[in-house]
């Protein structure tokens, strides 16, 4: 009999969908693991849902099972096999959506499985063989063209007719969603307070650039040219982002800003108050996105004297650049990815520039990233391989986060070995370096919203050799009117002081545009509860709020980097989709089961 890991694959994935559908639990709990994580992003949860051992999946299933009736299960490509663990993509059906998985096989037993909603039956993207015709050949009397009905349509909605849901942010992860609600045929209106698409990028000092690579930054549906540079700068993604906007038809007002939002409870409905460049306009969505990155407002401590210092003050989210501090002395609180790059900037500006850190700072150099980490999903040779962005996005999401930091640490305790000159360097400084709790490294610190961490772009060299200066294991004690007395007596004469002290959690904006109440019922937006530095627990087994329904009724949140709001944008666009249809989306592993439209 054959024994190719396809074969093994497809022998598992018969007796699964057997198992399925004669509803024996015992007979599918029977093919998994013992150590094992069914990870289920809308397909059999309406949920984004981590299922941790045997007996959490029978409980899912137990719940979820008979409404969802999944079938048709088969490979989609051979099955590979390393290190005794067979991969194998698959494809399968529900009752109202179609489907792609991922799935481990250790011992011919699943250890992790990855279900994953594609398409809403009935509701499918009008892309492909299913893409509109533009054109309407024949004679036509008072024929609108295709301007005018946009035009139309710009005019119409927000005023005449209400869309269905609003997006509040129009960068990178809230055109991105809007993009795929309107493929979805979603009515949306995207909400930016800025003048012009991506004008957050734009109007950040002048060195900014993306930190991560080209493929693993995609927008969805349009890539970036083969051309476009490895670590785009700025400019070059703010006007990206405009042109976006303008090529997926999204309606987006700019130059406009939420005032409040109030959802009734009897309509069903939000009332969302805005702006827009003078005029007040409320709207009247079914659904309620907050789409403002990864964090809420910025932090900027309270500090002793502040309000006397005579130099120019600001947090790293208002800092323009450092052109104008040629010759002048310059303090940067902080030590995650933006206070590197403002010191980085006013250094290359002339400035002397000393950066305060707080507490140990996890260093990645940006070669060793991409080539330990995110080389063998996101690069050149991953594409020559077949690895297209959405499989990589899907292996990516394949890992349950309670095993993760497996995967990870071993990429980090090589990185440790090809950079330890630098980090040696670096300690000899004085710089406090960590690669997080558990040494698992920079995305988990991400994940956890561990203490800082900065993709190393050059700034690290600079703190090395001493042309950026550092006073560690200290804090600022107290401003004066031209110097910085910090906390072990040391005073620094500053012109500038820059708080790169990070932000805020998300639902910050909740309590100011909705309300604190409806901010404590939500509670904590990102992190996973690994009772890790500044992750306190319960364990959660998925980001906190994030591309899911939440405790207040119809209110989302999206964000993340641009991978992750690339990826988890499909999800919450097929969830809303369903919504407005009418469709039970009966929501597992939230408290309660919701049935919310």
């Amino acid at each position: 009999m054959e024994n190719t890991p396809s074969a093994q694959a497809a022998g598992w994935l018969e007796q699964f969908g057997a198992a399925l559908k004669k509803q024996d639990l015992d007979a599918i709990t029977g093919l998994f693991h013992e150590d094992c994580y069914w990870r289920d992003l809308v397909a059999f949860t309406w949920n984004i849902k981590t299922l941790e051992g045997k007996d959490a999946i029978r409980a899912m299933l137990s719940a979820t099972l008979a409404r969802t009736a999944p079938s048709n299960w088969k490979l989609e490509e051979q099955a590979t096999e390393a290190n005794g663990v067979i991969e194998a993509w698959l494809t399968f059906e529900t009752e109202v959506a179609r489907g792609r998985g991922h799935l481990r096989l250790k011992g011919g037993k699943a250890w992790t499985l990855l279900t994953t909603m594609i398409e809403l039956k009935g509701h499918e993207e009008k892309k492909g063989t299913n893409r509109i015709k533009g054109a309407e050949h024949g004679v036509q009397k008072n024929r609108l063209s295709w301007l005018e009905k946009r035009k139309q349509e710009e005019a119409e909605l927000g005023y005449s007719k209400q869309p269905y849901c609003v997006i509040i942010g129009g960068g990178q992860g809230g055109i991105g969603l809007g993009a795929r609600l309107k493929r979805l045929g979603v009515p949306t209106l995207i909400i930016e307070r800025n003048e012009r698409a991506g004008d957050s990028w734009r109007n950040r000092y002048k060195s900014l650039c993306l930190h991560d690579p080209v493929w693993y930054d995609h927008m969805p549906y349009l890539p970036f040219p083969d051309d476009w540079p490895v670590f785009a700068p700025k400019d070059k993604v703010g006007d990206w982002l405009e042109m976006y906007t303008k090529v997926m038809d999204l309606n987006y007002w700019n130059k406009t800003e939420a005032l409040n939002a109030r959802f009734d409870e009897d309509k069903k409905e939000w009332e969302v108050t805005v702006n827009r460049n003078g005029e007040q306009v409320v709207l009247h969505p079914k659904q309620l996105v907050f789409a403002l990155g990864v964090s809420g407002f910025p932090n900027v401590p309270h500090v002793e004297g502040a309000e006397d210092f005579k130099g120019i003050q600001h947090h790293s989210s208002k800092h323009p650049g450092g052109e104008a501090f040629k010759g002048k002395k310059a303090v940067v609180l902080g030590s995650n990815n933006s206070a590197h790059d403002i010191c980085a900037d006013l250094w290359e500006n002339g400035a002397d520039v000393t950066m305060i850190q707080r507490s140990s700072t996890h260093i990645a150099p940006s070669d060793s990233l991409m080539e330990l980490a995110l080389g063998g999903l996101y690069s050149e040779q991953a594409v020559a391989n077949g690895i297209t962005t959405d499989k990589a996005d899907l292996i990516f999401a394949s890992v349950p986060y309670r095993v993760m930091p497996t995967f990870h640490i071993p990429v980090y305790e090589e990185m440790k070995k090809r950079d330890a000159d630098l980090y040696s360097r670096l300690e000899e400084a004085g710089f406090m370096l960590d690669f997080g709790d558990d040494g698992s490294g920079l995305f988990m610190k991400y994940l956890r919203r561990g203490s800082g961490y900065y993709i190393d772009v050059g700034a690290s060299e600079l703190i090395a050799n001493g042309s950026i200066k550092l006073k560690s294991r200290v804090n600022i004690k107290r401003v004066k009117e031209h110097s910085i007395e910090l906390t072990d007596g040391t005073e620094l004469p500053a012109d500038l002081l820059v708080y790169a002290t990070g932000y805020g959690s998300m639902n910050g904006w909740v309590a100011k545009l909705v309300s604190p109440e409806v901010a404590d019922k939500v509670g904590k937006c990102w992190g996973l509860g690994s009772d890790t530095t500044k992750d306190p627990g319960p364990w959660e087994g998925e980001l906190r709020n994030m591309w899911k329904p939440t405790a207040q009724e119809q209110m989302w949140f999206h964000g993340g980097n641009l991978h992750q709001s690339r990826h988890y944008s499909r999800y919450l666009s097929l969830q809303l989709k369903a919504r407005m249809e009418g469709m039970e989306t009966p929501v597992y592993g939230q408290g309660e089961v919701h049935h919310l439209r």
